[in-house]
């Protein structure tokens, strides 16, 4: 008799209730994913005339064009920008704190639900093993409870303890790759905002 080959479905069935719930990170986990990716990558959305033009409008004088140009693009770098415009006139340390703290709280709205993939990726894994623990604790205890031992009843249930681990490390892996993904976006819109703030900074040092 040819032995019975599972799919990947019915083994992830026999891997009791722990594989619901590593099925239920894994939705949470690709969910967030998708969610921040279009977030950080409309938040990468940047014309170059932008800036060219706020100089423009600096040069001749017109902050009130300058703001309405920030106020028509809905981009971590306009709001960043309008900030330090709505502190024209005070000095230019104060407007390059107000900048930094715009930048820092537009980082925050990027990082929102990072630390809960960080939390997946680390946490999935030792889930899986926990299962596999409950399974082989269940296995040899029915073995105990039993006169005759079945070689074949000790290795299934064995197996059936072991899919829980495989399943955590899996969903494990993915999730640290989604987190590493979305962190090294993020970090490129914090270098572009510092590159831009930094450039609005040499604007208003500019001599008029």
């Amino acid at each position: 008799m040819e032995p019975t080959v599972k799919t990947y479905l019915q083994l992830a069935y026999e891997g009791s209730w722990i594989m619901i719930v590593l099925a239920v990170l894994s939705i949470i986990a690709v969910y967030i994913f998708i969610e921040r990716f279009i977030v950080v990558k409309r938040a990468m959305r940047f014309d170059q005339s932008f800036m060219d033009r706020i100089r423009e409008y600096m040069k001749e004088g017109k902050v009130e064009s300058a703001k309405a140009l920030c106020r028509g693009s809905d981009t971590p770098i306009a709001r960043m920008i309008e900030k330090g415009l709505s502190r024209i006139g005070r000095p230019l340390s104060d407007i390059n704190t107000t900048i930094e703290n715009v930048g820092n709280i537009e980082v925050g709205k990027l990082e929102k639900g990072v630390s809960l993939l960080s939390m997946i990726a680390s946490a999935s894994p030792m889930i899986g093993f926990l299962g596999t623990v409950t399974g082989m604790i269940r296995a040899f205890y029915k073995i105990s409870t039993e006169t005759n031992i079945d070689i074949a009843k000790l290795s299934g249930g064995i197996y059936e303890a072991m899919i829980t681990t495989v399943g955590g490390l899996i969903v494990g892996i993915i999730a640290y790759i989604f987190y590493t993904i979305i962190v090294a976006k993020i970090q490129n819109v914090v270098n572009l905002l510092e590159a831009k703030a930094t450039e609005f900074m040499d604007v208003l040092n500019e001599p008029a």
